[in-house]
């Protein structure tokens, strides 16, 4: 029975788990973004995510530690010096999945996975719907300073001072 297991062993041994992982790492960290299957890139996340963590302090202790994981010297060194600074005011949440359909071959379900502070197209979207909310104007206040306009032209009624009995 699998009660409580999380792990996904993508039909593979420790060994090859192992290597798999790290060498997507690697790609994904060297290319900030990769195209593989959806249960690869799931198990990537949870691989990589705590690795983007450790990036975040650099420290002796962490690269060591990040480089027990990943194997690769100059994937360890874009991962601190470049990814560390940009993502050091994020909470979490360093990757983002989105899924492509399926593969021709197989019809294994693709997927792109990609460091979030790194895509320039979301950036650029959410910069411009910024910027277009900043520009527009109000359309009450241009109404409203017209209607005052047309109020004092218009006969109206000034209640008097004196009382009626």
């Amino acid at each position: 029975m699998r009660h409580g297991v999380k792990l996904n062993h993508l039909g593979r041994t420790k060994e090859h788990r192992k290597a798999l992982l790290s060498n997507l790492a690697c790609q994904l960290i060297q290319h900030k973004r990769i195209i593989t299957t959806l249960a690869k890139a799931r198990a990537l996340r949870q691989f990589v995510e705590p690795l983007l963590t450790r990036a975040k302090t650099d420290t002796m202790h962490n690269r060591r530690l990040v480089f027990g994981h990943l194997q690769h010297k100059e994937a360890v060194k874009e991962l601190f010096d470049v990814i560390g600074e940009k993502i050091a005011q994020r909470p979490g949440g360093y990757t983002r999945i989105i899924k492509l359909g399926t593969r021709p071959g197989d019809a294994a379900e693709q997927a792109l996975i990609e460091l979030v502070d790194f895509n320039e197209t979301y950036k650029k979207a959410t910069a411009a719907a910024k910027a277009t909310t900043r520009k527009t104007r109000r359309g009450g206040k241009k109404k409203s300073s017209s209607a005052t306009e047309k109020e004092p032209s218009a006969p109206s009624e000034q209640p008097s001072s004196e009382p009626t009995a």
